[in-house]
C-alpha cells in the first residue's frame, strides 16, 4: 500500500521564500497563482497541464487553502493589480 500524504504538507509559508505567501511546497508557485488561473476558468486539471511540475493533488490543496482563506488571497491578489497598473502607468508616462 502507498504511503499517505498529510494534505498539510501540501502549503508551506516561509518568510524567506515568495515575501512570505503561502505556496505549494517545493515549489515558487503560491496560492494566489493558482487561485488567478482557478478564477480565469481553468480546471485543476488544466493547470496541471500548464504547471506540469505540480501535481492535482497539490493544485487542489492550494484550491482548499484559497478557499478557506479566500477574503485575506483575494486582498493580496487585488494589491497585487494595483501594483501592476502603477508600474505600467509610471512605465509608459517614460516612453
Amino acid at each position: 500500500m502507498p504511503a499517505l500524504t498529510d494534505i498539510g504538507t501540501l502549503i508551506l509559508s516561509t518568510p524567506e521564500i515568495c515575501g512570505g505567501r503561502p505556496r505549494i511546497a517545493g515549489h515558487r508557485v503560491t496560492v494566489a497563482n493558482i487561485a488567478v488561473d482557478f478564477n480565469a476558468g481553468r480546471k485543476p486539471e488544466d493547470i496541471v497541464a500548464e504547471r506540469p511540475q505540480l501535481t492535482l493533488a497539490q493544485v487542489y490543496a492550494a484550491l482548499a487553502y484559497y478557499f478557506a482563506n479566500q477574503e485575506t488571497i483575494d486582498a493580496d491578489i487585488a494589491l497585487d493589480v494595483q501594483e501592476f497598473v502603477r508600474l505600467e502607468t509610471e512605465y509608459r508616462t517614460k516612453e
